[in-house]
């Protein structure tokens, strides 16, 4: 049996709270999904409307941050809290979601599970991701000019290629590998190009693949480093997960789906993304985040991240391929 002061967030709220936070309603699931699609539609307007190299620029970001948004609607569904109905919450999440950014629900959540379980321990799998940090601004300014450049994006889709071929050595594998691994990606992208295509626009596509290859890579980057990177105490829930406060630019560029809200997901991982802020108010208002890792804005994480002398943090140049699974 747990005390509150071995689990605090709990005893904060009372058992109608938490019910009431836990329950998942479909039709904000659909609209998480919905309005992804509609920005990403947006995006793609305003390049047709006036194509230059600033539009597509702002389109590029856009998109690849929406296609972090798809990955975290991914997530949902992994944590089986997307729609109320476990069958359609899988399909619905790997149709409209997890398949257009070349991922899949079902071994995304054998993997992920494990983290939540293991935060921070040897078996952690993205412990790798979060460890080299701080490093230097320079090894900082690599990373992200290897991501913009698309060399992340190229390693990761060799990574993932290799995952549906069944010839991965990863911790992410496919239960059947081969051809039949990528139907989802296929035609998911196939039908995307269709839909531009008889737009008029077919070209627009590469502004797809490009986001994937490049901002994707750079959002999934600050992610991983501001949600478990340079905490206080490995040992600590409220010490070992971070959330970040962030402003409206932010949120449509980095922190896509109430990504940012990472330590109330993990105390509550079943919780749905919509109450997390909810969350939040209420344990801040109660005190039990006083001393939780709570930053605010994605400049404080990139600033500490980059902040080691020369010499220190180094090692963090050979990144893994970042992926959502």
């Amino acid at each position: 049996m747990t005390t509150p002061e071995q689990h605090p967030w709990i005893a904060a709220l009372t058992r109608e709270e938490r019910r009431a936070l836990m329950r998942i309603e479909d039709w904000r699931g659909w609209a998480s999904i919905i309005g992804n699609w509609a920005i990403v539609a947006a995006a793609f307007a305003l390049v047709a409307w006036h194509p230059s190299i600033l539009t597509m620029l702002v389109a590029i970001f856009v998109i690849g941050a929406r296609q972090l948004g798809f990955a975290v609607i991914m997530h949902e569904a992994a944590h089986r809290a997307l729609l109320s109905n476990p069958t359609w919450n899988d399909r619905v999440g790997n149709w409209l979601a997890s398949y257009p950014v070349w991922s899949d629900v079902e071994p995304y959540r054998a993997y992920h599970l494990v983290h939540h379980a293991k935060n921070w321990t040897d078996e952690d799998p993205d412990r790798a991701l979060a460890e080299p940090f701080p490093t230097t601004a320079k090894s900082m300014w690599r990373k992200v000019w290897r991501d913009l450049s698309g060399q992340t994006g190229w390693k990761r889709a060799k990574a993932t290629l290799k995952r549906d071929l069944g010839r991965s050595r990863g911790k992410v594998k496919r239960v059947q590998g081969g051809l039949v691994a990528l139907r989802g990606v296929l035609i998911t992208n196939a039908i995307l190009f269709a839909i531009l295509a008889a737009a008029g626009h077919p070209a627009l596509y590469l502004l797809w693949i490009v986001s994937w290859l490049t901002t994707f890579s750079l959002v999934m980057r600050i992610r991983a480093i501001a949600e478990h990177s340079m905490i206080e105490d490995p040992a600590n829930p409220l010490k070992n997960t971070r959330t970040t406060i962030v402003n409206p630019l932010e949120r449509l560029l980095i922190a896509p789906n109430r990504v940012n809200y990472h330590l109330e997901h993990h105390l509550f991982m079943g919780m749905p993304l919509y109450n997390l802020p909810k969350l939040h108010t209420i344990l801040r208002d109660r005190g039990v985040l006083a001393d939780a890792c709570i930053d605010t804005g994605y400049a404080t994480i990139l600033k500490m991240a980059g902040s080691a002398s020369g010499g220190a943090g180094t090692h963090g140049d050979t990144d893994q391929s970042l992926t959502w699974g």
